[in-house]
């Protein structure tokens, strides 16, 4: 089986797949190396892959054999759909694992903050009632203790606003996962999305003033370049509502991390969470330990590791029920 892999990679995200394809008898064309030659001269190349690197309707017709175009995560520009449906080409997508639990490791932090889970569990750990003058009661269906902490915070994700500061694989799942809560998602990037592919993803661009100045949650998902740097200083921070919540599970330097110390214990923001720090493990003694209404993690956005490695096998797993004319994962109806 002959693959052409539109999409530029890093060198040791390449080489890792480069190893994957081999040990599956899979011979992978990349672009990088044929940017310069026509398309049609692969006259017998059965599978497109890609990622982010939008597939047209001339490069499907330039590859005479082709059988299968397959998306590396879920981002809904990265065909032609109309052109797919008229080709006929199948087209499969599967979700990036690394992505997804980047996802849901900012979900948690999103429901930690707004539930006070940590505190939740401390204060029932610890006895706390006992210094409410509370004494625990046999509860039955009609009778309970509840909220026996006093808490006056506790909030729901249900229609409130997320805003997604960059909106790649992982924006994209953390998007999917916020709307099941029934919570509008706006987004700002450098490059806003052409309309129908925010149709598709549910998303609204906005810039990011506005997105600062409207959003209940700020997620970070962008990269740490010198551009992004500080991003969130107390400028960005001064615009957010004093309610809202600062979530960062990208990179720790995208963060003033002293204008958000500030922010914090002046009550102008909501509060935060945590996963992603400018020194890692954060330094003992480190002024966010004191800050009220935090909630750290580890840098465990991405789980135990490996989401490249899974990413690759699911691809490769397609590939063989491909070869083996067996059932297809990840069909998409185009």
């Amino acid at each position: 089986m002959r693959v052409l892999h539109a999409q530029s990679f890093p060198r040791w995200i390449r080489e890792l797949f480069q190893v994957e394809f081999t040990a599956a008898g899979i011979d992978v064309i990349w672009y990088d190396d044929i940017s310069d030659t026509p398309w049609d001269t692969f006259t017998d190349v059965e599978v497109l892959l890609t990622s982010k690197q939008y597939i047209s309707k001339e490069m499907m017709s330039s590859l005479p054999s082709l059988k299968l175009i397959q998306v590396q995560g879920r981002a809904p520009w990265a065909v032609d759909w109309m052109a797919a449906r008229e080709v006929g080409i199948t087209v499969s997508v599967l979700p990036h694992r690394g992505a997804i639990a980047v996802a849901e490791q900012t979900i948690s932090l999103m429901l930690g903050c707004y539930r006070r889970l940590v505190d939740g569990h401390l204060g029932t750990r610890d006895g706390e009632y006992l210094d409410l003058d509370l004494d625990p009661i046999e509860t039955n269906e009609r009778k309970i203790a509840f909220n026996w902490l006093k808490f006056d915070d506790v909030q729901q994700l249900y229609g409130k606003t997320l805003g997604l500061v960059g909106l790649g694989d992982i924006g994209v799942e953390v998007s999917r996962r916020a709307q099941a809560f029934d919570m509008e998602i706006l987004y700002t990037k450098r490059h806003p999305l052409l309309a129908e592919h925010e149709h598709q993803a549910n998303v609204r661009y906005v810039g990011m003033e506005e997105l600062l100045q409207t959003s209940d949650f700020v997620s970070l998902h962008a990269p740490h370049t010198s551009q992004t740097e500080k991003m969130i200083n107390t400028k960005a921070l001064d615009l957010m509502k004093s309610s809202a919540v600062l979530i960062n599970t990208a990179r720790g330097g995208l963060v003033d991390e002293e204008a958000l110390v500030s922010a914090l214990q002046e009550g102008r923001i909501g509060g935060a969470g945590l996963d992603a720090f400018l020194y890692e493990p954060l330094p003992q003694g480190h002024p966010l330990v004191d800050c009220p209404k935090v909630l750290f993690s580890p840098h465990v956005g991405g789980g135990t590791g490996g989401g490249q490695k899974g990413m690759m096998t699911d691809v490769i797993n397609n590939l063989d029920s491909l070869r083996s004319e067996s059932e297809l994962k990840g069909l998409v109806d185009v």
